[in-house]
């Protein structure tokens, strides 16, 4: 293992909850009377934290009407939640491997909010898989490398010693900022391309080439599930 920590974001990295969130997004817009909002314009503000992603979804809004529609976000994510959402295929397998007597210390790195993060870790069973965990409302949201200095030193872990692993340009840019290796993931919210110009050590198809790059350096895109259309999912 050629890190000490590797740190995980949660939403588009460890779990497939991009279309929830999206549709969550988009009913709060609608409750509070703002205009629609493109599937593909909420798709760029997930990983931030939620005062910042609504400041960039509609610029303008005021602050009483920012502070509604936070709360109507929040209700209907709640309200989602009552069924857990999945993680990714090889995720719990994966980490399950990591978690092994020779394998890192684990930690996450959200926009998500402590009470959101905390909720997801119970339903989904997996508070015991991390060292340490940051929130964007605990800290500063990302791309403010802030929440990985606090993770780095809750644990002693020196920035070349951890891997930042994330499906996101704003995950890619925080550890950047640190000189901390960020290791990305097309299969979440952001296209590779623009992955690519925050030059990641690795780009991976899937979470299964993951943890082989960790161990061996060398990806397995065999082991990567594909959907019906014959892509990596």
């Amino acid at each position: 293992m050629r890190y000490q920590l590797v740190i995980f974001d949660w939403d588009g990295t460890l779990v497939d909850s991009e279309a929830r969130i999206v549709a969550c997004m988009q009913a709060a817009a609608r409750d509070v009377g703002w205009s629609p909002l493109s599937r593909d314009s909420v798709r760029d503000i997930i990983g931030l934290g939620l005062p910042e992603a609504i400041a960039r979804l509609c610029p303008g809004m005021s602050a009483d009407q920012a502070e509604a529609l936070r709360r109507r976000y929040s209700e209907h994510f709640v309200s989602a939640d009552q069924v857990p959402t999945a993680f990714f295929p090889d995720v719990e397998a994966g980490i399950a491997r990591l978690r092994g007597a020779e394998g890192p210390r684990l930690a996450v790195a959200t926009g998500k909010s402590r009470r959101g993060l905390e909720r997801a870790l119970a339903s989904t069973g997996s508070r015991d898989w991390f060292h340490a965990t940051r929130t964007a409302d605990e800290t500063r949201s990302k791309p403010d490398p802030r929440m990985l200095e606090e993770l780095l030193g809750e644990l002693g872990v020196a920035p070349g010693a951890a891997l930042m692993v994330g499906d996101t340009e704003y995950d890619m840019q925080m550890a950047r900022a640190l000189g901390i290796d960020g290791l990305a993931v097309t299969y979440g919210v952001h296209a590779r391309e623009r992955l690519a110009a925050c030059e990641p050590v690795h780009t991976a198809t899937c979470f299964a080439e993951v943890i082989d790059w960790l161990y061996a350096g060398a990806p397995s895109v065999g082991s990567c599930a594909m959907d019906g259309n014959g892509s990596v999912r």
